[in-house]
């Protein structure tokens, strides 16, 4: 089926982008979405956390909250798919408007609030997703004191469905979550959660997804954390809370977490930060602002063993996922690599 973006990306952008996201996910779900079949290509097949990947290119958590459209993501040419944030019980996040469009800027910003359907709904569809790799990232939700409760629930309940669970306490938009970053709470998470997962039968990768918006101390605290938790990664990073210059102030001053384009540098700079300081003894997944093949080398470059996009789909549309593929292999075959793995950390 060709890409029908250029067509519908009019259509799109006339809606408010949660009525335009809820529109694609209905698409995609009826069977309309396009399917990219690229070729296998050897020098983009890696091996990160135990697991086999076609590419280094992977769908991050947020567009497919529920794990409603896993295949026809994976369609699109994505290594990967990650589902979530969801919580042990459904629940609707936060009064709306709560996204925000940034055309200029190819940004976004969000004040969601982990919106999603509960640990049941997506159980019972990820049971029945497709063989390639998917992950799954688990939030608390927003009326839970006891952070390590639904973080352990969401272990036991997906963990012997997906290929990888990430533990997201980097949202900005649940009070208190960031708060989990700081190092005895992290701790304490951590050895909870990875407690749970010893329970399972099948014991999926572990990894942490952390905010751009940490002081030096922070991130040694992670790092430090992260190293002797017996986790398998790191994903660098979340939204951010910052507004750098340039945006449109009524826009800037909507509380929410920012993505896309004006969020690449802090978070490429956040990622090689946490590459020198796990020593290079965590794999690293890089997020926040790709919009190309040069964008996804240069987090390679830059410590990332995979990397990760959503907010440039909202504007490029689908057909953008074999496209960075393309030029990210062209990329690694000019600079003389023979694989994904041979780039990572190349400009540490």
């Amino acid at each position: 089926m060709p890409d029908l973006f250029p067509l519908a990306r009019p259509l799109l952008h006339a809606l408010s982008p949660e009525q335009a996201h809820r529109l694609t996910i209905a698409a995609l779900r009826a069977g309309l979405g396009p399917r990219f079949d690229l070729p296998a290509d050897p020098i983009l097949e890696t091996q990160v956390f135990g697991l086999d990947f076609r590419n280094p290119v992977g769908l991050a958590a947020g567009f497919d909250k529920n794990a409603e459209v896993v295949a026809p993501m994976l369609r699109l040419g994505f290594g990967f798919v990650e589902i979530g944030s969801v919580t042990p019980r459904p629940q609707p996040g936060n009064p709306k408007p709560r996204m925000f469009r940034l055309p200029d800027q190819e940004g976004l910003i969000n004040r969601l609030g982990f919106n999603n359907q509960g640990l049941a709904a997506v159980a019972e569809r990820l049971a029945r997703r497709p063989g390639r790799i998917v992950g799954a990232n688990l939030g608390r939700n927003k009326d839970q004191t006891d952070a390590l409760a639904d973080y352990r629930e969401g272990v036991r309940a997906l963990g012997e469905l997906v290929d990888y669970l990430v533990v997201n306490v980097s949202s900005p938009n649940t009070p208190g979550l960031r708060a989990l970053q700081g190092r005895a709470p992290l701790s304490e998470l951590l050895t909870g959660v990875t407690e749970a997962r010893a329970g399972l039968r099948r014991r999926p990768p572990l990894l942490l997804k952390i905010a751009p918006d940490l002081t030096r101390q922070d991130m040694e605290d992670i790092a430090a954390v992260a190293l002797s938790s017996g986790i398998d990664g790191l994903i660098v990073s979340n939204t951010t809370i910052t507004r750098p210059d340039g945006l449109p102030p009524g826009l800037a001053s909507e509380a929410g977490g920012l993505s896309g384009r004006p969020l690449f540098d802090m978070a490429t700079s956040v990622l090689r930060d946490m590459a020198r300081l796990t020593e290079r003894r965590l794999p690293l997944v890089g997020v926040g602002g790709i919009a190309s093949g040069h964008d996804a080398y240069l987090k390679i470059r830059n410590g990332a063993s995979l990397v990760q996009l959503y907010t440039a789909l909202a504007y490029r549309g689908p057909a953008l996922v074999p496209a960075i593929c393309r030029e990210l292999a062209a990329l690694l075959r000019r600079d003389g690599f023979s694989s994904v793995g041979e780039a990572v950390g190349a400009d540490l």
